[in-house]
């Protein structure tokens, strides 16, 4: 083999190389998807109860001790197995993500999983199930103490696989389940609690859809 043939040869073999590895990490990049844009709620139905709106790059939802109804920000597709990161800052009053939910015609606009979100930081990354079983998992209130910052950002990763359920804050595991009997699909939730003065900011939401196999 000639010395111009072997250049030939590892040049190819760089390019191949170069085109896989560019091919693999574009891959990967388009494996996460946005369900927030920066700018609208675009994707996304409030129910009735509150405001929601778009302020500086984030999600803000409010809502007077006077309201009553539960008012919910809901994603207008259903998901099955998931693993979503967001961040979110609580100031006033108690709000939580809804998944797998369930849209109904009711004051709290939905049935189903939440998992919690509380400005003091109480249980947050706790798993309660609206219209359900309430409470199925509290966290340690060493973790939470550990994990929250009250008043800044926190950054909340819930993941659903079959029937399995895990919950971090901040990088902490807050909640585990295992083969739980609870519904396998349903909408997203950001939620404003009625009977409560809310204040309440989401922003880098985005979603790795799943199967059992990519757990």
């Amino acid at each position: 083999m000639t010395v111009r043939k072997r250049i030939d040869g590892l040049i190819g073999a760089m390019c191949l190389l170069l085109v896989l590895t560019g091919a693999t990490g574009a891959f990967g990049e388009g494996e996460w998807v946005s369900l927030f844009d920066g700018k609208t709620l675009e994707g996304w139905t409030p129910a009735p109860g509150g405001k929601w709106e778009v302020k500086d790059g984030a999600i803000v939802g409010t809502s007077p001790r006077s309201e009553r109804r539960h008012g919910v920000l809901l994603s207008n597709k259903e998901y099955g197995d998931f693993k979503v990161i967001l961040e979110f800052k609580s100031v006033k009053g108690n709000s939580g993500f809804y998944f797998r939910s369930q849209r109904v015609e009711h004051a709290v606009a939905v049935a189903g999983f939440q998992a919690e979100i509380n400005p003091g930081g109480q249980d947050v990354g706790g798993l309660y199930e609206t219209q359900g079983r309430a409470w199925v998992i509290k966290p340690p209130a060493a973790v939470i103490k550990k994990a929250f910052k009250a008043g800044d950002w926190n950054e909340m990763t819930v993941e659903a696989v079959g029937k399995d359920v895990t919950v971090y804050l901040n990088g902490a595991k807050t909640s585990e389940l295992k083969n739980d009997k609870g519904r396998l699909k349903g909408v997203f939730g950001l939620q404003l609690h009625g009977g409560a003065e809310m204040y309440i900011e989401f922003r880098n939401i985005r979603i790795k859809e799943l199967s059992a196999v990519e757990k």
